[in-house]
């Protein structure tokens, strides 16, 4: 759905994004991961035409990025940019008449995202008299009530308690499976490994990773597993794993291993069961934030 290529932004002494080429797919949760100053922020920016590239073209649906899109796409920023003094069903109103609907349709719109989430009571209310995360759901409205089919959400759960972040995990699944490509730009992996089909990671600049999460995780397992068992184990003479860590708790040993590339699980499983109770095997795949972090930590 949107082509993102060979990207570059400069601001004075600063390249914000270097030669970044960007592919997501239609349908897909996909997300778009760096530390802070990465660059994210400048090509979500270039993504939605606020500012434009140095260098590079954005195609959205085959179209080279223009104008007209801008109605096709739905932009939660991380900077939430309401007007505080403003009555909220007004200001609804005002924001999705912005995205090319009708006031009647925008008005039944609102409506249906106010009773969905549950804050009919809200219309003349002002926005500075509400909490952060009441806030956040305001916002949210606001990104999606005029039914966009890309949807852009620059950290949607800062604010949020856990009961108001599900509701919104709840919502953006459901606008997915309705059809809407959703980029997700956060630092919760947790939120990545559950939510998101792909990633793209950014470090100083330059795209330095991407590719859909479960090849991803799978390309940096290490062979690396998790033991559990009960009775006295005799350290291997021939090298087979390493121990990274052990623990003992209520008779039972807990082990964490690296084993040996030239030997294998099976080999592994050889040595042990002639000797201990075997309680749990596993292998640990490095979770996303494992891998965030060895990528970024130079």
């Amino acid at each position: 759905m949107l082509s993102i290529r060979n990207i570059v932004k400069q601001y004075a002494n600063h390249r914000a994004l270097d030669n970044v080429s960007i592919e997501v797919e239609k349908g897909s949760i996909f997300g778009l991961l760096g530390p802070n100053g990465a660059g994210k922020t400048s090509l979500i920016r270039i993504i939605n035409q606020i500012t434009a590239p140095d260098h590079g073209e954005i195609f959205l649906n085959g179209e080279k990025l223009n104008p007209s899109h801008v109605s096709t796409i739905g932009y939660l920023p991380e900077e939430r940019g309401l007007y505080k003094k403003m009555e909220i069903g007004e200001q609804m109103l005002y924001l999705a008449q912005l995205k090319g609907l009708s006031k009647s349709d925008a008005t039944a719109r609102i409506k249906f995202w106010f009773q969905k989430m549950e804050i009919q009571s809200w219309w003349n209310k002002k926005v500075e008299d509400l909490s952060k995360g009441m806030q956040q759901k305001v916002q949210f409205i606001a990104t999606v009530v005029h039914d966009p089919k890309l949807i852009i959400l620059d950290e949607p759960f800062s604010g949020f308690d856990p009961v108001n972040a599900q509701l919104i995990t709840n919502e953006i699944l459901e606008l997915n499976s309705k059809g809407a490509t959703i980029i997700f730009s956060t630092h919760r992996m947790e939120s990545v490994e559950q939510l998101c089909d792909s990633i793209a990671l950014i470090h100083k600049s330059k795209k330095i990773l991407d590719g859909k999460v479960k090849d991803i995780r799978n390309l940096y397992r290490n062979n690396s597993y998790r033991i559990a068992f009960t009775g006295k184990l005799n350290t291997p003479t021939n090298q087979m794993f390493s121990i990274n860590n052990e623990k003992i708790e209520d008779g039972i040993t807990h082990l964490t291993i690296l084993i040996d590339p030239k030997f294998s699980v099976n080999d592994l499983l050889n040595f042990l069961i002639p000797q201990v109770q075997i309680t749990e095997l596993s292998e640990i795949i490095p979770s996303m934030n494992d891998i965030f972090i060895q990528n970024v930590k130079n």
